[in-house]
């Protein structure tokens, strides 16, 4: 009896054993090859330098810009205080939340005080599902051009200009919505107000 039980069980241990050799080590690393291959940069993380060469970021991971010269991010409320890419989470708040109403009121009046006027894009006042979004839409980034152009001493042309050859398209046209990376926005910003101070 023990031995017919041994025998019918076998091939279901033969089995788990080649599957966890072929799906838990031969499949993952021909993929990682691949990548690494083929998307070096996707593949490690789509890290950021400086010109020292050191890690700044990640082009897929939001970070908090502040100051009146710099492009302001989406909403996060990843962590306690946002952008933590260890605490990746949405709000979870309904529609119908009084703290999410509150929220969006206080991001409202906060675009309002820097001088942005008419409708605001969503993107400008609620937060992502990640919390760490790295872009936004057109639309929210052309408005915040004004703040950004007066603070830096640049035209505002100049700067919309940054804007509209840093948008991303969708893929094939149709799969996504026109976006701006903001990390990336905010480099090429440095770069144009130090080749060009005060146009």
């Amino acid at each position: 009896m023990l031995t017919e039980t041994l025998r019918a069980l076998r091939p279901a241990a033969v089995l788990l054993l080649l599957m966890t050799l072929v799906l838990g080590l031969l499949y993952p690393a021909a993929i990682t090859g691949v990548a690494q291959v083929a998307l070096p940069v996707q593949a490690n993380g789509s890290l950021l330098s400086d010109v020292h060469g050191q890690p700044i970021g990640s082009a897929l991971i939001a970070q908090n810009f502040t100051g009146p010269t710099y492009f302001h991010p989406r909403p996060s409320a990843a962590g306690k205080d946002g952008y933590d890419a260890s605490a990746s989470a949405a709000t979870n708040l309904a529609p119908g939340s009084k703290d999410l109403r509150d929220a969006i009121a206080k991001r409202v009046s906060s675009a309002r005080a820097e001088g942005m006027t008419g409708d605001l894009p969503a993107d400008l006042v609620t937060t992502s599902a990640s919390g760490l979004d790295p872009d936004l839409s057109p639309e929210a980034a052309l408005l915040q051009a004004p703040r950004v152009a007066k603070a830096r001493g640049l035209a505002v042309a100049k700067v919309k200009s940054l804007i509209e050859a840093q948008t991303d398209t969708p893929v094939l046209g149709i799969i996504g919505e026109p976006h701006v990376n903001v990390l990336l926005l905010n480099r090429q910003l440095a770069t144009l107000s130090a080749t060009t101070p005060g146009q």
